[in-house]
């Protein structure tokens, strides 16, 4: 499974990137997916909401067996 994570990942990291951050996929245990936002991400106060609107959303949508999208 965390390779199927690491491929919708890829999707997501040009947007983030194009604002000067990335993520880092830090585990999958339990359908429970641990990132860290790192950049401009690690200290935005959007940085919840990308998290949870954006790349939690797209990783249900890609792999349905994803319950949860925490940050590290």
């Amino acid at each position: 499974m965390r390779d199927r994570v690491e491929e919708a990942l890829d999707k997501i990291r040009p947007s983030l990137m194009a604002d000067g951050g990335n993520v880092e996929l830090i585990a999958v245990n339990d359908g429970v997916v641990k990132v860290k936002l790192t950049g401009a991400c690690s200290g935005c106060p959007m940085a919840t909401i990308t998290l949870k609107m954006g790349i939690e959303r797209i990783l249900k949508r890609e792999i349905p067996e994803i319950k949860e999208v925490v940050a590290a």
